[in-house]
């Protein structure tokens, strides 16, 4: 049978990625976003039977109840949530914006908690031994300028990721995260190049993290053959940040 994944954000940057590589495995993958993307399209057009998008507005979390029950739910088992879609705030704390705020927990936190909530469920509904994989910064271990609120939304997910594997891993479910560093992402193209080469001259390895190596990573996550005793973890894939 085939195995079904979710993931969200999966129509741009690393999600695109992480899809890409889950299919290639031979996975299901649903995506779940709010836009559609071209580069979805074109993914789309290589693996119509197993590529399906869902568009859904993770910055309203009061309505996951819902799509759930009426879009995920019937479309089969569960194997895997991959809570990827992020937004970021970037500025000083001494600037901090409610509004802002609100819509960054909303989708980086409060929507991936309640998406863990129903796969859950569908987990024990079918008897999977699941897993989530939580995608969360390199900002949680490394202070970064401006980044203070957009990491305090990371270092939650991390968290909530840890209780969640010591209340479900009995049965069989792995909840991890992967905090990656720079990457060249949409999320990143507000920068310019001397601040690029600022934040590369902080890694060990001098450049960007390539999205291959956080997609696969994913893929490991995943694969109860390949990491059945992985959970409770943060694996940084950050170019020795």
């Amino acid at each position: 049978m085939e195995k079904l994944i979710v993931v969200t954000g999966a129509t741009r940057g690393l999600g695109i990625s992480i899809a890409t590589c889950l299919l290639n495995a031979g996975y299901a993958v649903i995506g779940v976003s709010r836009n559609l993307s071209r580069d979805f399209e074109t993914l789309q057009k290589s693996y119509p039977k197993h590529l399906k998008f869902i568009p859904f507005d993770l910055s309203e979390p009061e309505n996951i109840q819902g799509f759930y029950k009426e879009k995920l739910r019937p479309l089969g088992p569960i194997y895997a949530l991959v809570n990827n879609a992020g937004w970021a705030y970037d500025d000083l704390c001494t600037n901090a914006n409610l509004d802002k705020l609100h819509w960054m927990f909303n989708i980086n936190v409060f929507s991936a908690i309640m998406l863990s909530k129903f796969v859950i469920r569908d987990f024990l509904l079918n008897n999977v031994r699941g897993s989530l994989v939580h995608i969360s910064s390199v900002s949680t271990k490394n202070g970064f300028k401006g980044l203070s609120m957009y990491a305090a939304t990371k270092g939650a997910l991390e968290v909530f990721s840890m209780g969640v594997a010591r209340e479900w891993g009995s049965i069989g479910v792995r909840s991890n995260c992967i905090a990656p560093g720079f990457m060249e992402t949409e999320m990143s193209q507000s920068l310019d190049d001397e601040q690029r080469l600022k934040i590369y001259r902080r890694t060990a390895l001098g450049r960007a993290v390539d999205l291959s190596s956080v997609a696969e990573m994913t893929l490991f996550l995943v694969d109860e053959e390949k990491s059945n005793s992985i959970t409770g973890s943060v694996f940084y894939i950050d170019g020795g940040n």
